[in-house]
């Protein structure tokens, strides 16, 4: 089948392997399964943490130096045989070739035309590298052992492709060899590429994959000691195209609904015109606000935690209706909060929450979406850049891959921020005049009940009716910011009605954001994996 295997073990600098001594190197990574083991460390310090699990990481791999297993030439000159092995098992081949699309990379171009909703590539079952199949290999015997292989898949399927590159009889040899050498994930990032990301969004995930993953490692290696859709009926993967493609076009497979912090961290690469893209946002009502008890009644009500999660969107409307009855109830004055508890049709009005067209009052919306104008600057005000500084920046010809990606995100963050900042101005500038022109408020009726459930928009669907896909429950989560110069920084009260004189000292004097907490919360969970 085309080239024979070609597996070598990658030579060092002075042209042989590099002798390590095995309680050198167990030590080594012993203090990196423990620094990665240890708890979460204290406001502003996971920078530092992430430097010293980094030097670990390096010291190992100049340890390591010279032990891969490498193939000759380059990936491309396994494309025949990846080919010719798909078409041998039972895979399609037809239809498509693979092809260097420069910046994007290796991708798939159709040597003739596709329609949309045509089937066109199929993987039998039997070509997938699965947990069934790490079950039936090498590793079975301590995947039958080891309660975290068996909880964490992810991590079978690592090893399982690890023991398979290492055989040169591995049944899926031509698909091992067709694979990159290194990715653009930040994982593969040099020290100063990650610290373009601080202060961004996505800078906790960043440091919480790299030390997840450290940890990940030490553990097996002290353990083992290494000295899109599925179709039952045909047992094959299936792909269909989404659109139709011409002859020569390139073919595209769709994510899913992923941010660019999603696409960067976990499959390197910027998607410039996502319409997906998003910033997270930690909010929660304070357990110590003398209003807590009944803000989270009606929340609990509409279906929704106290503390949460939850997006802002690079369109319009720039948040969901999850968050804006979350915000709504978290504006709400004392007599607004009996309202919909206890007043007439109370059961009912909880339905309203998410709706745009049913305002809780006229000083609630302006309260919202003033505190939410003032939250997107306050947020922006936590990068060491401006937007800008980042466009300057992305003009240097010289920037590598890994910096531009960097920069790219931490540009769009922003944008994302600063449109959500307009618009909450916008909001309310009109509410405002609402009230000054002394509008009539538009009352809820029962009869609006098919309204709600028959619209498509979703800012127009009950709250309690609908899943809560992009809101996640924190453990006591309050409000918290990302972090800032290597420092996280959480914010209370008189930390907002700061900034909010600062960024908007024309605005309304009167109308302040409710008391948020200043009370940290762990960061990102670990994984199950120990």
């Amino acid at each position: 089948m085309g080239k024979k295997s070609r597996v070598k073990t990658q030579k060092s600098g002075s042209g042989a392997n590099t002798v390590v001594s095995p309680k050198e190197m167990m030590n080594l990574i012993s203090e990196l399964l423990q620094k990665c083991s240890s708890a979460a460390p204290s406001g502003g310090k996971e920078w530092e943490e992430y430097i010293q699990i980094r030097g670990l990481v390096e010291k190992i791999r100049k340890k390591q130096k010279g032990l891969s297993t490498v193939f000759d030439g380059s990936r491309e000159d396994y494309f025949p045989d990846l080919m010719c092995w798909a078409q041998e098992n039972g895979a399609s081949c037809d239809g498509f070739t693979v092809t260097d699309f420069g910046t994007e990379g290796y991708g798939l171009r159709a040597t003739r035309d596709i329609k949309a909703e045509e089937l066109f590539l199929w993987i039998p079952r039997k070509m997938l590298m699965t947990v069934e199949s790490a079950q039936n290999s090498l590793l079975g015997p301590l995947y039958g052992q080891d309660r975290i292989m068996q909880a964490m898949g992810n991590v079978t399927l690592a090893l399982h492709l690890l023991c398979e590159r290492a055989s040169p009889s591995s049944f899926w040899l031509p698909y091992i060899r067709s694979l990159p050498q290194e990715y653009d994930t930040p994982l593969y990032y040099q020290q100063d590429d990650v610290q373009l990301l601080l202060g961004t969004q996505a800078v906790q995930d960043v440091l919480s994959q790299y030390k997840n993953t450290a940890r990940q490692y030490a553990y097996f290696y002290k353990l083992v000691q290494i000295t899109t859709g599925y179709n039952l009926e045909d047992d094959r993967c299936e792909c269909v195209a989404l659109q139709d493609y011409k002859e020569n076009e390139q073919i595209y497979i769709f994510y899913g609904t992923r941010s660019n912090a999603e696409f960067v961290i976990h499959n390197g690469f910027f998607f410039q015109d996502n319409a997906h893209d998003r910033v997270k946002i930690k909010l929660g009502v304070s357990k110590s606000e003398r209003l807590y008890a009944m803000k989270a009644e009606v929340l609990a009500r509409a279906g929704i935690p106290a503390s949460c999660v939850f997006a802002l969107h690079c369109n319009e409307p720039p948040i969901s209706a999850q968050l804006l009855a979350f915000l709504r109830v978290f504006c709400m004055t004392e007599e607004e909060l009996k309202d919909y508890l206890l007043g007439d049709g109370a059961i009912n009005k909880i339905f309203t929450l998410g709706n745009s067209e049913f305002p809780v009052s006229w000083e609630n919306e302006i309260k919202l979406w003033t505190f939410l104008e003032n939250r997107a600057a306050l947020l922006l005000k936590t990068y060491k850049t401006t937007s800008e500084d980042d466009r300057s920046f992305l003009e240097k010809p010289d920037l590598s891959l890994h910096s531009r990606l960097a920069v790219q995100l931490r540009l769009a963050e922003k944008e994302i921020l600063e449109k959500v900042s307009a618009s909450g101005r916008d909001k309310r500038l009109h509410f405002q005049k609402k009230l000054e022109e002394g509008a009539p408020l538009p009352h809820f009726e029962e009869s609006d009940i098919a309204l709600l459930e028959n619209n498509d928009t979703d800012a127009k669907l009950p709250i309690i009716l609908r899943k809560m896909e992009e809101v996640e429950e924190g453990d006591g989560l309050q409000v918290e910011e990302p972090l800032l110069n290597g420092e996280k920084v959480s914010f209370g009260t008189e930390k907002i009605q700061q900034v909010s004189r600062d960024v908007a000292s024309e605005r309304m004097g009167q109308t302040q954001a409710p008391e948020l907490s200043a009370n940290r919360t762990e960061d990102i969970p670990k994984e199950n994996s120990e």
